[in-house]
């Protein structure tokens, strides 16, 4: 049977299609969040892992629930705590959070920082999803710790960020009725 989608992959394992239906939609997850991951310059270890998981998934000759309902998930190479957390998810649920937010990407009104001085797409990517900077009141703290110089790519003056984060503040939130 040739799978046309991830959701396809996904609709079948809850259906209990195949002994190997949440294998191959696990892998299927596992390498679109490698991929996600990659464009977000993520640790490329931590990319390589669900990489690995993806492969060592596909060729795996017994059904991940079953190998889950024994405890051994663990024993299966490359398979370690969290990608095993991640697997009885899936099971559990049919999903896994993680991908779930990878696939959500920044919030609207973070895409708005790169138009900031000094701060490029890639950069408020990285404060977002690697430093854990969800707002303008994080990012305005960060400016005055005067942490976000050690940065690469960072090319404004702390001085002029922080008036361009005062002036942003002022443009985009409104206040409360």
């Amino acid at each position: 049977m040739v799978r046309t989608s991830l959701c396809d992959s996904i609709m079948e394992h809850r259906s209990g299609r195949t002994m190997t239906d949440s294998n191959q939609a696990l892998a299927a997850l596992f390498k679109t969040m490698a991929e996600l991951l990659t464009a977000r310059k993520a640790n490329p270890h931590r990319v390589r892992a669900y990489q690995r998981a993806a492969e060592v998934l596909l060729t795996w000759p017994e059904d991940v629930a079953v190998v889950s309902e024994r405890g051994t998930l663990r024993e299966i190479p490359g398979i370690g705590k969290d990608l095993s957390g991640m697997i009885q998810e899936f099971l559990r649920t049919g999903s896994i959070r993680a991908y779930e937010e990878l696939k959500a990407g920044l919030p609207d009104t973070v895409v708005g920082w790169s138009a900031l001085p000094g701060l490029s797409e890639a950069t408020v990517q990285y404060l977002y999803f690697r430093l854990g900077i969800q707002t303008l009141s994080d990012l305005e703290a960060l400016v005055r710790s005067h942490l976000l110089r050690t940065l690469p790519g960072v090319t404004a003056s702390e001085d002029e960020l922080l008036a361009a984060i005062r002036d942003y503040r002022a443009r985009t939130e409104s206040p409360g009725p």
